[in-house]
């Protein structure tokens, strides 16, 4: 929408109307440079706890767009993200680990390992694909399930490779000659550890996804998924390979899953089997039910949501009600988190089928009936029932139209 548009808005006495000018285009536009300076900029000013945090952020940002393209854009329910999550940190650690702290390792450069790490947790989810191509709804989820039990029992008794119930430790990502390691690295006189290095890769990892689900969404590959999720018979008469499609979008949902469980290990600098289970996995499909089934911002604000709120609570867990440290009597920070946002999908789903994405929509600036909108030239409007349209001046009938 490149229109301007204009506001008469009385006084509430008597006296000459006030005229208000919203250019959309130009406040979205210094809406994302604003954002985009002030995400390059914490890591001058904030400490390291919010810079976990935000990684954590992005972490399950890039997970939950993937699961959005499988249970949101394509209408298939899995329940076992969080496998292939666990297949992405522990596949980094033994490609990239030497084996001197334990569990084997082949030693290879790290952001190979973090290559053949996504790539692994891709093959995963295509030896798994002919099932998803096949099953849907509840048949297909709790086949999904059975990997989490199957993730959880090799996690633990595979020492070799994952080092059992104590995990084990993630090498440092080394790109370029740049280590993310802690390290200090001085950058206008501010001393950058590991969480400050990470930040900017996380940034990049994320715009890179968001980027191409975007694509894949608006384009013809989009339009198949939404087909096959509002009418799978309908869409196969139509001549989408369902299956195919199925199993392509299973793939690439893995891959994205792999990709964040390597930013995971990363900034955990430790990987342990307890945090992949059936909980993580049922955290991502709230994410993506609180932000906005098949919509890439709706999971970017679903996943910080859902993985920021543990976190501040607990940071805050003295100064609020209720909310106190495990075993002092009040409600541990990870409990009352999840009572929130189980809250949440519950008044999603009653009150705002859509998600946050849909009420940030709700919220844009639209013309009120009885204004009065001036087009800018060029410009195709449609008002709304009883808008005054203002025509440019020297506009013949058939422009105005």
């Amino acid at each position: 929408m490149s229109e301007v548009l204009t506001r008469d808005e009385a006084a509430g006495t008597a006296g000459p109307a006030r005229r208000r000018t919203v250019r959309l285009p130009a406040a979205r536009t210094a809406g994302w440079a604003g954002g985009t300076v002030l995400l390059l900029a914490l890591p001058f000013y904030v400490d390291r706890f919010w810079l976990q945090a935000g990684l954590f952020a992005m972490a399950a940002a890039i997970g939950a767009i993937g699961l959005n393209l499988l249970t949101g854009a394509t209408g298939q329910l899995s329940m076992g993200h969080a496998f292939f999550l666990a297949v992405g940190a522990y596949g980094y650690c033994v490609f990239a680990a030497d084996g001197s702290d334990g569990p084997a390792g082949l030693g290879l450069p790290a952001w190979l390992a973090a290559v053949l790490a996504v790539a692994v947790s891709g093959i995963a989810g295509g030896l798994f694909s002919p099932i998803a191509g096949r099953l849907r709804g509840a048949y297909l989820g709790i086949a999904t399930l059975a990997l989490i039990f199957i993730g959880q029992h090799v996690l633990f008794n595979a020492r070799d490779l994952t080092g059992g119930f104590n995990g084990r430790d993630v090498p440092p990502l080394s790109l370029f000659g740049l280590t993310f390691d802690d390290r200090e690295l001085v950058v206008a006189n501010v001393p950058f550890g590991s969480a400050e290095k990470l930040w900017y890769a996380g940034l990049l990892l994320l715009l890179g996804c968001a980027l191409f689900a975007r694509g894949v969404l608006r384009g013809r590959p989009g339009r198949a998924m939404n087909a096959i999720r509002d009418h799978r018979i309908a869409a196969g008469v139509l001549g989408v390979p369902v299956a195919r499609y199925r199993a392509g979008v299973f793939v690439l949902s893995s891959m994205y899953a792999g990709l964040a469980g390597v930013l995971l290990a990363l900034v955990f600098q430790r990987t342990v089997p307890d945090y992949f289970g059936i909980t993580l996995s049922l955290d991502y499909l709230a994410m993506i039910v609180i932000g906005g089934l098949g919509s890439v911002g709706g999971a970017v604000a679903g996943a910080v949501f859902v993985s920021l709120l543990p976190q501040v609570l607990t940071r805050y867990s003295d100064a609020l009600p209720l909310v106190s440290d495990p075993g002092t009597g009040g409600i541990a920070p990870g409990e009352a988190a999840r009572y929130l946002y189980g809250a949440a999908v519950v008044a999603v789903v009653l009150f705002l089928p859509g998600g946050l994405v849909r009420m940030a929509a709700r919220l844009r600036v639209t013309p009120r009936p009885g204004a009065r909108v001036t087009p800018r030239p060029g410009a195709r409007v449609t008002p709304r029932p009883g808008a005054r349209v203002t025509p440019r001046p020297g506009a013949t009938e058939g422009e105005e139209r």
